[in-house]
């Protein structure tokens, strides 16, 4: 019996031959990463295990970007402490001020992250390189500052679930929308503590965003980590990035996976996910007269260049609706140029919108746009809990960025055929 690349990948770095669905490991870790918010406590504990240099300089990487440009005096101290640990211990990868950027769009883009990598994070959303092939999830904080150490992680081999996605994708249909109908259909909990494997000739035709968004959402299924084998896209978008060498892997033909679901994207159309759960999607043909008060364009799921692109190609020569606050925030400092030089502020500035620098901003109800009692924001983030984005009596609704566009036109959740 052939192994999965979740599989594969983990075998590696574990030292072993093959490895089996529930089996324990230790693994080699390529990346170790925390943020202004995680970070601060895994230091303690590394700190606090007698340790006094990480195990790699260049393997452990913060990226202070929830809270920033910090918002306060408690946020101003977190990143303090990142900043005196990066100096201490000389990390080569730490991003602050002007070379910041949301984490998972920021490593990615420099190249940090590699096919065949095994990448633990603080963070939940950590399962977003899985659109590189690299085998990536969250972790606590206390197993950061382990990592940090050893340079190793204890984990259980998962069972997988193989998705198959065949068609072609509709007008204004994008990654997005794939992975919001696929927890749609699942539900929160349907890929539990599973690695969620994304195949088929629809994914094969994404681009590397539309890649990264689906992985980035993995975890809103409940899923382990998200995955996409590497090809010629992947190549394409590595091979001028890498700081390092990688190797690449695939599932063998007979490798075996505790369930097999195909979609056909043809019959899907762009998705919204209402509160207060990702699962909770329908068809922006059922979505109803929902007015809303502020669209979101950004974050870790949607906030690269493509997604800028799509948002920009709704938005331009429309104004966003009155009383509709309309924030853009691009993921990375050089997504911000691109969008300056590409002329996308300018359609985003005729239309009214509110421009912030690279960062989470309201993604987790950080700062830069926060909801009031009683009100709706659409957002291209990538969650909507209860108070996620601000006040418990707030709600947020999910989709893709041409919608999250088209809604601040109208004023109600709306999707670009009606412009």
């Amino acid at each position: 019996m052939g192994m999965t690349i979740t599989e594969k990948i983990l075998a590696a770095h574990a030292g072993l031959d093959r490895v089996s669905p529930g089996d324990l490991i230790n693994a080699r870790v390529d990346v170790a990463l925390g943020n202004d918010i995680t970070a601060p406590i895994a230091i303690k504990k590394f700190r606090e295990s007698g340790a006094t240099r990480v195990y790699d300089k260049n393997r452990v990487i913060l990226v202070p970007d929830h809270f920033v440009p910090n918002k306060d005096i408690a946020s101003a101290m977190q990143a303090q402490i990142l900043r005196e640990f990066a100096r201490d211990q000389d990390l080569t990868y730490f991003f602050d001020a002007g070379e910041m950027g949301v984490e998972h769009a920021l490593l990615p883009e420099k190249g940090l992250v590699l096919p065949g990598d095994l990448v633990i994070g603080a963070d939940s959303h950590t399962c977003t390189y899985g659109g590189l092939g690299a085998f990536s999830t969250g972790v606590g904080s206390t197993d950061l500052a382990a990592a940090m150490v050893t340079g190793e992680v204890w984990l259980k081999v998962p069972e997988t679930i193989r998705f198959i996605y065949t068609g072609a994708l509709g007008p204004w249909v994008e990654g997005k929308d794939l992975i919001l109908f696929t927890i749609g259909d699942i539900g929160v909990d349907g890929a539990l503590y599973r690695s969620m494997e994304f195949t088929g000739p629809a994914i094969e035709a994404l681009g590397m965003a539309g890649r990264l968004t689906m992985a980035n959402m993995a975890i809103e299924a409940g899923g382990k980590n998200g995955i996409i084998a590497p090809d010629a896209v992947t190549e394409t978008f590595v091979s001028e990035r890498a700081v390092r060498p990688y190797t690449p892997y695939h599932s063998d033909s007979d490798a075996e996976y505790v369930q097999v679901i195909e979609y056909d994207v043809s019959k899907i159309e762009p998705q919204v996910a209402f509160p207060h759960l990702p699962e909770n999607t329908r068809g922006i043909s059922e979505v109803g007269d929902i007015s809303i008060d502020q669209a979101v364009i950004g974050s870790c799921t949607n906030g690269r260049i493509e997604d800028l692109r799509s948002a920009a190609a709704v938005l331009k020569g429309r104004k966003a609706a009155k009383g509709v606050r309309l924030i853009v925030i691009p993921t990375t400092p050089a997504v911000y140029r691109s969008a300056v030089e590409e002329g996308l502020f300018e359609v985003f500035m005729d239309a009214g919108a509110i421009i912030g620098p690279p960062t989470c901003g309201p993604c987790l109800g950080g700062h830069m746009g926060i909801l009031a009692k009683g009100e709706r924001a659409v957002a291209t983030t990538n969650r909507n809990f209860v108070g996620r984005m601000g006040h418990p009596e707030s709600e947020v609704y999910l989709a893709n960025p041409a919608v999250a566009a088209a809604s601040a036109v109208l004023g109600r959740v709306g999707g670009p055929n009606e412009l």
